[in-house]
């Protein structure tokens, strides 16, 4: 009898260790897809939510311009320097390495000197709009998990436009509207994400705090996505349990952090006045140093793993899963209806296996 109670506690206390190993001291990582445990039948499959780590989404990113022709160097021609608008001898030549700034400078290594950056044509049209769309395409679906940042090489634009898109750039709705005078610009009255709350974090804000200043520390621009996490998660982030449990329920607020494309819209360049120096229109143009976007590849809490083949980020689907996103089962386990993986309850989840 003691050696039967022996042998039982010893299974549960394997089973138990066995489980554990695998979750960090933070709830809500969901690194491990299934484990095997031991029990008294024997090694059995334990399943679980799984998801794959954040990674940086730049490196599989593909960027298209409208218009095509909007980047500076072709023809050649003379731009002013950021310091001093009225030194207008820099020059963009794209016939010419180091005097040419295309749009996989956006997205290359930083820390060089010179500084890399695209540069769009400057306001030359004057006074017909300096209209760019920046598309940022995965072909896949991504979970964001940390903030969007744009970094300006020169002056922030005084109006841009961040939209997403969750069918592949069919359409699109605003994430967040940026101006020098939100009211002016896209009639919104000016807020920032500190005004919203758990109850309108899915509210579109025009804000008015990143569209000013040139020195250093004030050229770059954020979506924030840390801090809508923060309404659930607490100001560290400490509570990923409450954010998961939310986004388990709340299909809105899931798709919210959702994308398949990025769309910066930029619609007016940094003037640094109210009226535009026509005598100087060197002075007016986009120039863009870095994107940052961090997520992780959306699988439906069916897979840990994400790779890339023939140019496409695909799901390394578990709990007999498949298809790009793990979206439905696999033949011959479909005897019911698909369902995604779910974080509840805390901290395994439910893996939902077809």
């Amino acid at each position: 009898m003691y050696l039967s109670r022996f042998l039982s506690l010893h299974a549960l206390w394997v089973t138990v260790s066995s489980v554990m190993q695998h979750y960090p001291s933070v709830w809500g990582h969901y690194d491990v897809c299934k484990t095997q445990i031991y029990t008294e039948e024997g090694k059995v499959w334990d399943y679980m939510a799984c998801q794959p780590e954040a990674r940086d989404m730049i490196k599989y990113v593909k960027v298209t311009l409208d218009p095509p022709d909007i980047t500076c160097g072709d023809p050649p021609e003379t731009f002013c320097a950021m310091g001093n608008p009225y030194m207008c001898n820099n020059e963009c030549d794209a016939s010419t390495q180091e005097l040419a700034h295309p749009p996989e400078l956006m997205f290359d290594l930083e820390g060089r000197h010179p500084s890399t950056f695209w540069q769009s044509t400057t306001w030359k049209d004057y006074p017909k709009p300096l209209h760019v769309n920046i598309t940022l395409s995965w072909n896949k679906t991504i979970e964001l998990t940390d903030n969007i940042v744009i970094t300006f090489e020169s002056g922030r634009p005084d109006q841009m436009i961040l939209e997403k898109s969750l069918d592949y750039g069919r359409t699109w709705q605003p994430y967040q509207y940026y101006a020098t005078d939100c009211l002016d610009a896209f009639h919104m009255d000016p807020k920032s994400v500190r005004d919203l709350s758990q109850h309108t974090v899915l509210e579109i804000i025009c804000t008015e705090e990143y569209s000013t200043g040139y020195m250093t520390n004030s050229k770059i621009i954020h979506f924030e996505i840390k801090d809508r996490f923060a309404f659930f998660a607490g100001p560290r982030l400490h509570n990923m349990a409450s954010l998961y449990g939310q986004l388990d329920t709340t299909k809105k607020l899931r798709d919210f952090f959702t994308i398949t494309d990025l769309r910066i819209r930029l619609l007016r360049p940094a003037t640094g006045e109210i009226y535009v120096d026509e005598q100087h229109l060197a002075r007016y143009f986009y120039a863009i140093s870095d994107i940052r976007v961090y997520g992780r590849c959306k699988c439906n809490l069916h897979a840990t793993g994400c790779k890339e083949e023939n140019k496409r980020l695909l799901c390394e689907c578990e709990h007999n899963t498949t298809g790009p996103d793990c979206g439905k089962c696999k033949k011959n386990y479909q005897g019911r209806p698909w369902s995604p993986g779910s974080y509840l309850p805390i901290p395994k989840g439910t893996a939902n296996i077809c």
